[in-house]
């Protein structure tokens, strides 16, 4: 089971130093991967129609992932990098295509680029997007990333993106794995399509239902499903037993990754062993991941 850790990004606060000092001890506790999520605005919650869901707000910091790979890049060495998710259909795909290069070119070829459709319409709107056509965005945007990827010359004509042949360079010098995350339905779908693996949001039975689902689809796909990474992310906050419980049970489905995130979050069921400083994140992170350890040395 490889683990990723989930950078604490509404709680670590905007000290390069403490970002810094996270990268390498994430990176020293043998972690995997450094996962980052995207929100590039945070929006009120109250008065809004439609109404707003999700967990954060506009009191909650968000560093932006792809700057803040840049500077992974040059002070870590060898965890990968990965977005989790990118909010794919409010960005400018080409840009997005450019940035993922560069990064993967700086970093020694460690970027991961996750990504998904996202929740605040808010977010869509002040980015000058359309939040109702996001999915069908979402797919011409692949197509499009990976033409640019892939291609030196593009010429491409869809419903959003006009490319008249242009390329971009420098181009990576491998191929780009593209994970798609979520749980419902049309992302389990575009994934078995396209993608290269796939991030669950959180963990626990309905995931698993999620990803037995995603399998179905893979093998409807005629894809190896073997081959195909899973992960699932685990709240460090909801204690040993449940830490326990879920990683043998995503083990035992065949997942391949699982994420802790140490950020303290009460709608995501994690308000309990909360974090003050870098030092007492990374010594979380090194707890849990040895209660997974254990979790899956356990006989059954």
């Amino acid at each position: 089971m490889l683990l990723t850790a989930v950078f604490p990004t509404t709680e670590i606060g905007p000290d390069p130093g403490a970002i810094r000092a996270w990268g390498e001890g994430v990176e020293s506790l043998g972690y995997k991967r450094i996962m980052a999520y995207d929100h590039v605005l945070g929006a009120v919650h109250e008065g809004r129609e439609p109404k707003l869901w999700g967990p954060y707000t506009e009191r909650d910091p968000f560093h932006e992932p792809m700057v803040l790979f840049g500077y992974f890049a040059a002070v870590t060495r060898s965890v990968e990098l990965m977005t989790g998710v990118l909010v794919l259909p409010q960005r400018q795909i080409a840009l997005v295509a450019k940035q993922a290069i560069e990064i993967d070119l700086l970093s020694g070829g460690r970027l991961v680029l996750g990504v998904g459709t996202g929740w605040n319409h808010v977010e869509y709107e002040a980015l000058g997007t359309d939040f109702r056509t996001r999915a069908k965005r979402l797919d011409e945007q692949v197509e499009v990333l990976q033409l640019l990827w892939n291609d030196a010359l593009v010429d491409f004509e869809g419903r959003w993106h006009r490319i008249d042949r242009a390329g971009l360079a420098p181009r990576s010098v491998r191929p780009l794995p593209l994970w798609f995350g979520g749980s419902a339905e049309p992302a389990l779908r575009r994934a078995a399509r396209l993608g290269q693996g796939f991030s669950f949001g959180t963990a626990g039975q309905r995931i698993i239902d999620a990803r037995r689902r995603l399998v179905e689809l893979l093998e409807g796909a005629g894809r190896d499903v073997e081959s195909f990474p899973t992960e699932a992310i685990l709240h460090a906050g909801k204690g040993t037993d449940i830490i326990a419980a879920e990683a043998a049970e995503w083990a035992a489905e065949g997942g391949t990754h699982l994420a802790v995130s140490t950020m303290t979050s009460s709608m995501l069921g994690s308000a309990g062993r909360s974090c003050s400083g870098v030092d007492q994140h990374l010594a979380l992170l090194e707890t849990v991941r040895d209660e997974i350890h254990a979790a899956l040395a356990r006989p059954g």
